[in-house]
């Protein structure tokens, strides 16, 4: 039985050529849990409002949405290369489509290419410093995938990486980059290392066996969820001084204030000693976050 779920066979493909690239894709698209790109997008439209204060052109908000799903896609796949076998040992993991034999890794690696290249292309329709810049983001989006096999830092260099949207969005519509870029950038690093760290808490023993550094494995799952805690503090901190900066009005104050309610419900639900809402907490009220923040400093932006 051990050796069925160790090594599943892979599930038969549609035939026709047109047919079977359409289920790749789609096997593709579930592997890197495509719908959660709106995890970091709205910070980057955000970012984007802030630089111009008001809305982009549509042209500029077309290719801006093109690129930060292609990064987001290209981050994720590669991930999933970089973690197939170590994928295959976890119980959690190893029904992934690469471990499980439902995806090649030459597909996979094909699909990162194709969307490392609709990056690069999107920068370049942006602007010139964008696209100088885009090798560089893609670096720090791809090498983070290494992280967790030498670091305990893996859960801030994943920060840092999604950290980028807001601030290569401000670069995307200006040019240049300014202070309020680099604190909306900052305070969704420590957004996305506060969850990261209450989403590694699962897999605390499998981490200690396999010598694999995360905060959790290493000094406990109660640790790491007060180090979130901070973190999201952190957050609403850095938030705030974005707003007194830019001088944002009721709405983003609301929206601020709500975001904070919908984390502090999010520590709630997740203790020490009891771990079972933990999707709830990672998937759905970061999902609510991201879409109430956009909602509200996207309507201040606007009205302003």
């Amino acid at each position: 039985m051990e050796e069925i779920f160790s090594n599943p066979k892979p599930m038969p493909e549609p035939r026709g050529s047109l047919a079977a690239l359409g289920h790749k894709i789609r096997v593709t698209l579930e592997m890197i849990k495509f719908e959660h790109s709106i995890f970091a997008l709205p910070f980057a439209l955000v970012g984007a409002m802030l630089a111009v204060h008001g809305w982009p052109t549509w042209s500029q908000i077309f290719w801006l949405i093109v690129a930060m799903v292609a990064a987001r896609s290209a981050a994720m796949t590669f991930n999933r290369i970089v973690d197939r076998d170590m994928d295959s040992l976890n119980p959690r993991t190893r029904m992934r489509a690469l471990p499980a034999g439902r995806l090649s890794v030459q597909f996979a690696v094909a699909f990162t290419v194709v969307s490392c290249a609709v990056l690069v292309l999107s920068a370049w329709e942006l602007n010139p410093l964008a696209f100088k810049l885009s090798p560089v983001a893609l670096a720090i989006l791809l090498l983070y995938s290494y992280a967790k096999r030498f670091t305990l830092f893996t859960h801030l260099i994943l920060g840092f990486a999604d950290g980028l949207s807001p601030v290569a969005a401000w670069i995307a519509m200006r040019g240049d980059v300014s202070w309020s870029a680099i604190l909306l950038g900052a305070a969704v690093a420590l957004w996305v290392t506060g969850f990261d760290l209450i989403y590694a808490c699962q897999d605390v023993e499998f981490d200690r066996s396999h010598g694999i550094y995360s905060v959790p494995s290493r000094f406990g799952v109660a640790t790491a969820l007060y180090l979130s805690l901070f973190f999201h503090s952190g957050m609403l901190v850095l938030l705030a001084e974005v707003a007194r900066r830019e001088h944002l009005g009721v709405f983003a104050w609301v929206g601020l204030a709500l975001v904070g309610m919908l984390l502090a419900y999010e520590h709630w639900l997740v203790r020490p000693k009891d771990l079972s809402r933990l999707n709830a907490a990672f998937f759905t009220v970061n999902g609510y976050i991201s879409i109430l923040f956009f909602i509200t400093w996207a309507a201040d932006l606007w009205v302003h």
